[in-house]
């Protein structure tokens, strides 16, 4: 699980980056030119898309460095590092790590887990916020497109190639 996690972060910052590029010329052309709605919705929606990626890239960085902290075999290595902060400390026993929501769990010796708090509060929800957010912007472009459309077919225009 430990190579899963950087490989996940290298696919979810790449793919921040390629959307923040699409989308970025998408609504530098609405801004400029002024392009269609459509185009800038989708522009948005890649802007909204790249921040979700860029989001859980983030917290796939906190949850590789607890697995990371709590897989280090030293002289300081128990009871788990980033387990540390609470008082159940002492009865750790193992640890889960979960990718959605993305978290770092310790479990005790009598099957109780508590959050180890490495990964801040705000990335899940953050995170599929944008992504509700960048899905909504693209299918929001598809209704504008095909409103337009409609209209035009209603208004003896047709669709010309």
């Amino acid at each position: 699980m430990i190579l899963l996690v950087p490989l996940l972060m290298l696919v979810f910052a790449g793919a921040a980056c390629a959307l923040l590029g699409y989308g970025g010329g998408r609504v530098a052309d609405w801004f400029v030119r002024r392009a269609q709605l459509p185009a800038a919705l989708l522009g948005f929606a890649a802007l909204a898309g790249a921040v979700a990626a860029a989001l859980y890239a983030w917290g796939l960085l906190h949850v590789g460095g607890a697995i990371l902290e709590a897989e280090d075999g030293g002289a300081d290595s128990s009871p788990i590092v980033p387990c540390r902060a609470d008082a159940r400390a002492a009865r750790v026993v193992d640890y889960s790590a979960s990718f959605l929501p993305l978290d770092f769990v310790c479990e005790t010796d009598d099957g109780d887990s508590y959050r180890a708090g490495e990964v801040p509060g705000y990335v899940s929800p953050a995170a599929v916020g944008f992504a509700l957010a960048a899905a909504g912007l693209a299918v929001a472009s598809g209704y504008v497109s095909e409103m337009r459309l409609r209209a035009a077919a209603r208004a003896g225009g047709g669709v010309r190639p």
